[in-house]
């Protein structure tokens, strides 16, 4: 099977698998940092078909749907259906499970630049005015509160402790948001960062002008 023919299938796998998600996982967050990682990719000279592939496939297990990080069961299903060169599916799965963040005191510098510049992708992705609304997406759909002056942010050490976090969706903007444009990887993504940590900071900064002192 041909590379295009595997980008194709892997499109409307994901399609049909992110059809139903509120989470701010969708479909569409899946397809811009599809977008954005081969715009960077291109720029880094990385293999387009590695970081193309992977880019799509990165949230078939992400624990916040309920899937198994460690073991990428869907990716790697998937994966094994349409590729027969072992070394190709160990590299996307690599890359894949060096993608998310893991804590603000843990490190998740990626190995390769086709990781690098899906993991920058997907934070983008992750902050600016599209971030801000997947963020509160996903606060909703975890039941959590917008805001409590009570609970203030922490400095997660492991990724446990980051994954079990439950606290307002605030605190999600000093726990992960504002730390991500200096832990970018490729120029292009510290540039694309720079206007969009900066607008996460004029929202925050009329957050609070409006919130009462109660």
């Amino acid at each position: 099977m041909t590379q295009r023919s595997i980008i194709s299938k892997a499109e409307n796998f994901i399609s049909d698998h992110h059809k139903d998600d509120t989470s701010g996982h969708d479909y569409w967050h899946i397809k811009r940092v599809e977008k954005l990682a081969i715009k960077l990719a291109k720029e880094e000279n990385a293999d387009i078909f590695l970081t193309q592939l992977a880019a799509l496939l990165h949230d078939l297990d992400d624990y916040k749907g309920g899937g198994d990080e460690e073991n990428l069961p869907i990716a790697n299903n998937f994966l094994s259906t349409f590729l027969e060169d072992q070394s190709v599916i160990q590299k996307v799965l690599s890359i894949i499970q060096q993608t998310s963040f893991k804590g603000a005191r843990v490190d998740d510098k990626p190995q390769s630049i086709e990781a690098m510049c899906v993991q920058d992708a997907d934070r983008l992705d992750a902050i600016g005015a599209i971030g801000i609304a997947r963020t509160f997406a996903y606060g909703g759909k975890m039941q959590r509160p917008v805001y409590d002056p009570g609970i203030k942010p922490v400095c997660h050490t492991s990724y446990n402790q980051y994954k079990n976090n439950k606290s307002p969706t605030i605190n999600h903007f000093y726990e992960k948001l504002l730390l991500l444009k200096d832990k970018m990887n490729t120029a292009t993504a510290k540039k694309i960062a720079e206007e969009r940590h900066a607008f996460m900071e004029r929202f925050l900064e009329q957050f609070y002008r409006e919130w009462p002192d109660l």
